[in-house]
C-alpha cells in the first residue's frame, strides 16, 4: 500500500493542488493537520477521490466546527481528532500533528510515526520505527521567516520507507507537466 503524506497546508491551495495531482498511483492519505480553513477539505476530497483520507487536527485549524460540517459531505473523509493510531497497508501508524504528542504515541509495535507543526522535513529510522515529518505543503518556516521546501512524502508499506517530493515554481523545460506553473519533483533532485 502507498500512503501519501503531508501536513501544514495553511491555505495554500496551489501547493496542494499541484500535490493532489502528483498522487494518482497512491491509496490512502494521511494529513497531519493545519488544513486552516473549511474549504480545503472539499478541495481534499475532490482532489483525491474515492480513496480514504485520513486527517488529524493542528493548532491552526481554527473553525472546527465548518470542517466538521464539510467532512461530514464526504464518505471517504476521517476526522481523527488530535491524533491518529491504526493501522494501514499491514503497518502500525501513529500520527499527530504535534511532535511531542507522536512521541508519546511511539510503542515497540510502532511501525510508521508521523508528525507535522515545526515546517521541517525529517525522515529517521529509529530501530524498526521509520519517523517521518513530510514538511509543510505551505513551504514556509514561520520560526525562522524563511522559505523552506514545500514537501510531502510517499510511504510504502511493503519497502517500510518512504519517497519524499518537493512542489516548486516550473521551469521552462517543465511547463508542460506543471500545474498553475508548479511541478512536483523528487525531494533530492529540488533541494540540492
Amino acid at each position: 500500500m502507498k500512503i501519501a503524506i503531508l501536513s501544514d497546508i495553511h491555505d495554500n491551495v496551489w501547493n496542494l493542488q499541484a500535490t493532489l495531482r502528483a498522487l494518482d498511483n497512491t491509496d490512502a492519505l494521511l494529513c497531519l493537520g493545519d488544513l486552516n480553513s473549511p474549504f480545503i477539505i472539499p478541495m481534499l476530497a475532490k482532489g483525491y477521490p474515492e480513496r480514504p483520507i485520513h486527517i488529524v487536527f493542528g493548532n491552526n485549524d481554527g473553525d472546527l466546527f465548518r470542517i466538521t460540517q464539510n467532512a461530514s459531505a464526504f464518505a471517504n473523509i476521517t476526522l481523527h481528532g488530535e491524533f491518529f493510531r491504526g493501522e494501514l497497508g499491514d503497518k502500525r501508524i501513529s500520527a499527530s500533528h504535534f511532535p511531542n504528542v507522536a512521541a508519546e504515541l511511539q510503542t515497540e509495535t510502532t511501525d510508521l510515526l508521523c508528525y507535522g507543526h515545526n515546517h521541517l522535513y525529517w525522515v529517521e529510522r529509529q530501530g524498526s520505527c521509520l519517523v517521518v515529518n513530510p514538511g509543510p505543503i505551505m513551504g514556509f518556516d514561520p520560526g525562522s521567516g524563511q522559505d523552506v521546501p514545500a514537501s510531502f512524502v510517499i510511504y510504502d508499506s511493503e519497502q517500510h520507507d518512504v519517497e519524499s517530493f518537493v512542489v516548486q515554481p516550473a521551469t521552462a523545460e517543465d511547463i508542460a507537466a506543471s500545474t498553475m506553473g508548479l511541478v512536483v519533483k523528487p525531494y533530492e533532485q529540488a533541494v540540492q
